[in-house]
């Protein structure tokens, strides 16, 4: 079955075969630009989630899908053929994913790995216990792992919704770096879910390039949905009413801050999406003709994704709507495309800032937590508009839940700069907006200054003076 999804009928070369891993007339780029090809005479095995990974042998490499379409029954399968195989040095590749990564437990050690290309909360303890990896990586270049042969998957477990009337399957809500991992892979396995969105965009794949087949019907993990604190909420009055300009292509993630910005934006017109994520709050803004995306230059009138996870609500507002497009993560995260959408404001979230602007978001000292993801990608594009009117914005709260300043005279020892404070523009907490561009150390330790927790000024105003040797001002 090797080599499904890069072997073709005689039409565009060699006919089909199970040998073959490499068509000469095709590649991965054009392949891309259009719907994949039927295989002719080729069908999937339908068969258990633990048949499925009948071929799955010790020193190879797994790519799984994640977010909302992480085929979690198919990876606890997997998990179990591995440990009744007495199987060893699999390794599991991946970004985000959801469920309980079985692969990652203690009693795994050995037989599986995790490698994060972005982390997800359920592989940081095996990270941080030394049974798990993570590759430090802009979300737009997870693809070239692939295309570069870095990363050669043998198996890729995905999720697809079923075949429609001409056999074609849709990778869903998540289809970022699938694209680029399964079309490397040797052998396919596809969780068919009922319950998965169909998309419309870059999602597309042919049943007959799958070569396992396992039918569920069970419904996608969820996140959101709970209303924004008081904090939050003038978190997203502050950029909503100071940043967001009518016409504006917005880019933001999931959690509670960028769900209070689109809650904020009621009054606004003609707003567009291009975010490798967004969120529920979405779907009132376009109800209320707020998010219009027309207008965009490029994909006018249509919302641009390329992975989510939300509420139920989210994924039935993008199941067959064609007002959405999920798109590839090396394209929608380019930062070259970003930088060509009008206004382009991108709102991202962070750990901590340092009283230079010195940015952390992937881990908590040492300990990693996250990744790169697409901050950087966006932060930068925006930067680099090319009508002049984008906004990269970071926002946080002022203090963390215990009462510790996130405004911080020097980040924690161990600590990963994401982005940089060159990078920095805009940050922005509940007590207002610092903006940093073209200010002196000096300058960016005021504005931070003036927008931190009341209670921890002085002690900044005092660590700023021992570092910089001067008071802190405007």
């Amino acid at each position: 079955m090797a080599g499904s999804l890069r072997t073709f009928s005689s039409k565009f070369g060699a006919a089909y075969s199970p040998l073959k891993i490499v068509s000469s007339s095709r590649t991965y780029f054009t392949y891309v630009n259009e719907p994949a090809q039927p295989i002719k005479g080729k069908e999937p095995k339908w068969v258990s989630a633990e048949d499925a990974f009948q071929d799955l042998q010790s020193g190879q490499t797994v790519f799984a899908q994640g977010a909302a379409a992480t085929p979690i029954h198919c990876l606890d399968a997997m998990t179990q053929v591995g440990k009744k195989k007495n199987l060893k040095d699999v390794t599991v590749c991946h970004m985000h994913t959801e469920g309980p990564a079985a692969y990652t437990d203690p009693s795994c050690e050995g037989i599986f790995r995790s490698l994060s290309f972005f982390m997800g909360g359920n592989v940081r303890k095996a990270v941080a216990d030394g049974r798990g990896d993570a590759i430090p990586i802009f979300l737009s270049e997870i693809p070239l792992l692939f295309h570069k042969g870095i990363i050669k998957p043998d198996i890729a477990v995905i999720q697809v919704s079923p075949p429609d009337e001409h056999g074609y399957c849709s990778l869903g809500t998540s289809v970022d770096c699938v694209r680029a991992g399964m079309t490397h892979s040797k052998i396919i396995v596809a969780q068919v879910n009922p319950k998965l969105p169909r998309t419309f965009g870059d999602g597309i794949i042919h049943i007959s390039h799958i070569d396992y087949a396992v039918k569920v019907d069970n419904p996608l993990p969820q996140h959101g949905g709970k209303p924004p604190t008081a904090v939050e909420t003038q978190i997203g009055r502050n950029i909503a009413d100071n940043l967001v300009e009518d016409g504006a292509t917005l880019q933001m993630g999931i959690g509670s801050i960028p769900d209070a910005v689109l809650s904020a934006l009621t009054n606004h017109k003609d707003l567009g999406i291009h975010s490798e994520m967004f969120a529920g709050g979405v779907i009132d803004l376009v109800n209320r003709g707020c998010i219009t995306n027309n207008r965009k230059t490029h994909h006018k009138g249509k919302i641009v994704g390329s992975f989510l996870i939300g509420t139920q609500e989210l994924y039935d507002f993008v199941d067959n709507n064609p007002f959405i497009e999920m798109l590839v993560v090396d394209y929608v995260n380019n930062t070259g495309i970003i930088a060509r959408n009008p206004k382009m404001t991108a709102i991202n979230s962070c750990i901590e800032v340092d009283l230079t602007g010195q940015i952390v978001s992937d881990s908590i000292g040492t300990r990693m937590y996250s990744g790169f993801g697409g901050q950087v990608d966006f932060i930068r594009g925006a930067a680099e508009g090319t009508d002049g009117k984008g906004k990269p914005i970071i926002a946080l709260p002022s203090s963390t839940n215990k009462g510790e300043s996130k405004i911080v005279p020097t980040i924690k020892k161990g600590a990963g700069v994401v982005t940089t404070r060159a990078h920095a523009h805009y940050v922005v907490t509940e007590h207002g907006i610092a903006f940093l561009f073209g200010k002196s150390l000096r300058q960016r330790a005021h504005a931070l200054i003036n927008i931190a927790h009341p209670d921890h000024r002085e002690h900044l105003e005092k660590a700023a003076f021992e570092r910089l040797k001067v008071m802190p001002s405007a």
